[in-house]
């Protein structure tokens, strides 16, 4: 009898697999978990607090200064990021598949970027009104120069609405035949190195680093002429305690995403593309989402006048003091060291300071 047994080539196909390449097809699901917890959160924090934000100003509409108007458009500006949350959070929870079509697909990338430009280049425009303010004594805004502040606002509309043109005309859905997915992309028609180096070019100079160069340098100035002078307002000095805080969380949460696409524009345009690059760009962009909640908690921490009225209107209360929500942003009393003269000054100068920026503007 023949007891041999013929495993018929089982031990001869025992090559190893190279996965190398495998990288780029694993499913981020640790990514996309934590993408979508982060859209919720952010989604569920922002529209509270920028709702009772606006509501605040809402009901001092009559007494709105210019730095309350900056907080408006900022305000906006977050909100429309917000309402794109909940496509993204789907987007993620989904393994990054696209569900909405193309329209929202376009929607979601251009209002993601206008929130970008808008909320640095307003940033420029308050580091620079503080700038002159502070160190040469111009009041760049002020009641005099109010079509100029109206001006500097459209400007900035306008600039964040151009500059995502590129979104709105290659932000296509297309159909990935190797996961099986709809996803939504930048589809070039032309050559992709031109175009996406021209589109990631713009982003990177006049988004994000000319106006950064500008902020620092505004803010470098401040610091030093607050550390040099003691004869500077308290209400300027009270205002910079809010503007520094909200200059150090937006890049804190938008430079990560900046580095990442620096980065993923560098290795494409020499043809090097990482799976694990193109995870990072996914959860940096949800860390740049998730500064859309933060500006209110700012106001909330920083600004003693924004808490008292936020507080006075979630318990049905008022508030009598119509002062700008970022002036007398501690919310303080005067030291005891203070004599009654310097007290009456110091009350005097917040007062004319407020006159300065009034509503008639």
């Amino acid at each position: 009898m023949n007891m041999e047994v013929d495993f018929g080539g089982l031990f001869l196909h025992n090559s190893t697999y190279d996965y190398d390449d495998y990288e780029g097809k694993v499913e981020p699901v640790g990514g996309a978990v934590f993408v979508s917890v982060l859209h919720s959160l952010a989604l569920a924090v922002g529209l509270f607090g920028n709702g009772v934000l606006l509501c605040v100003l809402a009901l001092k509409r009559r007494s709105w200064s210019l730095s309350d108007t900056f907080i408006l458009h900022l305000s906006v500006a977050d909100v429309l990021l917000l309402l794109t949350l909940p496509l993204l959070a789907t987007q993620a929870a989904h393994q990054f598949e696209w569900c909405f079509g193309s329209f929202f697909c376009k929607f979601s990338g251009a209002v993601f970027n206008i929130n970008f430009y808008c909320g640095i280049l307003l940033l420029v425009c308050i580091s620079l009104d503080r700038y002159l303010s502070i160190v040469h004594g111009i009041q760049l805004y002020s009641q005099k120069r109010c079509r100029l502040f109206h001006i500097s606002c459209l400007l900035v509309w306008l600039i964040s609405l151009i500059l995502p043109i590129p979104d709105w005309t290659f932000l296509e859905i297309s159909q990935d035949n190797e996961q099986g997915k709809t996803l939504c992309v930048h589809l070039y028609s032309r050559s992709v190195t031109d175009w996406q180096l021209v589109s990631r070019l713009l982003h990177l100079t006049l988004g994000f680093l000319l106006p950064t160069a500008a902020i620092i340098i505004c803010c470098s100035f401040i610091l030093l002429q607050l550390q040099r002078s003691s004869k500077v307002p308290k209400t300027q000095r009270a205002f910079t305690r809010v503007i520094l805080p909200l200059v150090g969380v937006f890049f804190l949460c938008w430079t990560p995403y900046n580095i990442t696409l620096t980065v993923d524009t560098i290795r494409g345009s020499t043809g090097n593309t990482e799976g694990s690059l193109q995870t990072a760009l996914m959860v940096t962009k949800a860390l740049g989402c998730v500064h859309a909640c933060l500006r209110p908690v700012l106001y909330l921490g920083l600004c003693g006048n924004f808490r008292r009225r936020a507080l006075a209107m979630l318990g049905c209360d008022t508030v009598q003091h119509d002062g700008s929500l970022w002036e007398l942003c501690v919310g303080e009393e005067a030291p005891s060291d203070q004599s009654p003269d310097e007290v009456e000054e110091q009350k005097q100068m917040m007062g004319d300071d407020q006159q300065v920026q009034s509503t008639q503007c």
